[in-house]
């Protein structure tokens, strides 16, 4: 599937290829039965670019990468292994995937999904590190109540501003 994905061929800014990444992503993750989440706060103040859930109660965290400056400059990627079972680097198709192959990247417990914003590959397994139980349950939680949250406020814009809970 990988040598379908090919890079595009109008230039786009770094939002834009990282809007159209995400969304193969997500594609990909559902129909791999994983239902994900964009920009999902983390109870140690960190934002994981997405969240997803499969049918059994894992967690993956896709970190998404559409310039080699971002990627490099990333100190701080290493705290979501704490609140997935799984991990993946998620870049766009053409990108230079040298750098994630260093141990710095940990490529034994990271893994690489190459995506357009049709569809996306896994080039690299990600190796599953399985939560505790209290951490799974902890993070389970605040995704379902975020998730509920946001489509309250597809419904009503107004409740946004009622008070909530932090999660």
């Amino acid at each position: 599937m990988a040598s379908q994905l090919s890079p595009a061929s109008d230039p786009l800014t770094v939002p834009q290829l990282t809007a159209q990444v995400t969304r193969g992503v997500c594609r990909m993750l559902l129909r791999h039965d994983c239902v994900a989440m964009a920009e999902v706060p983390l109870g140690d103040g960190r934002r994981a670019d997405l969240m997803a859930l499969d049918s059994r109660g894992n967690i993956v965290i896709v970190e998404v990468k559409a310039s080699r400056a971002d990627l490099l400059g990333d100190g701080k990627w290493t705290d979501y292994l704490a609140h997935c079972d799984r991990f993946f680097w998620a870049v766009p198709a053409g990108f230079d995937l040298a750098p994630l192959e260093s141990a710095a990247f940990l490529p034994e417990r990271a893994g690489i999904i190459v995506a357009d914003r049709y569809d996306a590959a896994i080039v690299r397994e990600a190796r599953t590190d399985p939560l505790a139980s209290a951490t799974r349950r902890k993070c389970t939680l605040a995704f379902a109540r975020r998730a509920a949250r946001r489509v309250i406020t597809l419904t009503d814009p107004d409740a946004e501003g009622l008070a909530w809970g932090r999660d």
